[in-house]
């Protein structure tokens, strides 16, 4: 048998090797991480530039001369605001209604046995995953002669309809982790079933119910084609059309006002995730077991 001195060498030399793979794998994504900040500091650096700055023969992350004109004809020759509050109302409007259908209806998937209920899932889960842009000409017909084209509840009704299946499914896996017993016990102290889903359900679920009410925001924050192809009147923009209508023209678009308007538009996004973050893991990860 091998002596102590032996023993704790090879401990010791495991130790070694253990936080040498730790602190390689850790230097790595380090690394990896500040390669994936590269064209955000590029973005940063030239909003803060003049355009002519961008014809020069050398490339740098930052101008030679700083300005906030970029930021300013933002704001004051642009209907950014708009853009803004049109975006809010579409996000909140989305997120409310994707609730109020996903819940009950992921719950009576998850707690009620009925014929054809996986087949359903099943099949919203493939209709979910097909192309966006292959539906796309049959979503604006059917948009078009419902005379909601053009139109912020034309866009509204799409995104409920494409989101509501994520939050379903979303929601399900994590009401099948919530043990039944606890709706019995509170059938026995008598609560209804509508008093089970929001006074024990949606309490316990409140991971779930943050992380599908953050993806469901970031998506239609970030929706392009969509608003591109159904809004065409500027009263009725997004962000994501807005965007678009600054460089639409390339003879007369600006790229560091481009990018100002990209870091504007991205920064309240990125609070709300920040926000949510520690109910991201939780919800995501207990929200995808398998139906």
């Amino acid at each position: 048998m091998p002596d102590m001195t032996e023993i704790a060498r090879r401990k010791a030399i495991k130790k070694v090797k253990t936080i040498a793979k730790k602190s390689s794998l850790n230097a790595f994504f380090v690394v990896l991480c500040l390669l994936t900040l590269l064209p955000i500091v590029y973005a940063f650096g030239v909003s803060f530039g003049e355009s002519s700055s961008l014809l020069s023969s050398s490339l740098s992350l930052f101008p030679e001369a700083w300005t906030i004109d970029n930021y300013v004809t933002l704001f004051t020759d642009y209907d950014l605001l708009l853009w803004f509050g049109n975006t809010i109302l579409l996000a909140l409007s989305t997120v409310f209604f994707v609730l109020l259908i996903s819940v009950p209806a992921a719950y009576a998937f998850s707690r009620f046995s009925f014929h054809g209920r996986n087949s359903a899932i099943k099949t919203m889960i493939v209709l979910n995953a097909f192309p966006t842009v292959l539906s796309l000409y049959s979503i604006y017909t059917l948009i078009r002669e419902l005379g909601l084209s053009n139109n912020i509840i034309g866009l509204l009704i799409v995104y409920v309809g494409t989101q509501a299946i994520f939050g379903l499914y979303n929601l399900k896996g994590y009401f099948d982790t919530i043990p039944y017993e606890i709706e019995e016990a509170a059938r026995m102290d008598g609560c209804s079933t509508f008093q089970v889903v929001t006074r024990i359900v949606m309490p316990l679920a409140r991971p779930a119910l943050a992380v599908t009410s953050v993806m469901v925001l970031i998506y239609v924050w970030n929706e392009y084609i969509f608003a591109t192809t159904f809004i065409s009147d500027p009263g009725f923009f997004t962000l994501a059309s807005g965007l678009y209508g600054l460089q639409a023209q390339e003879s007369t678009g600006s790229w560091p006002l481009f990018f100002a308007a990209s870091l504007v538009v991205s920064a309240p996004i990125l609070v709300v995730f920040l926000l949510a973050q520690r109910h991201m893991v939780s919800g995501l990860s207990a929200g995808g077991v398998k139906a």
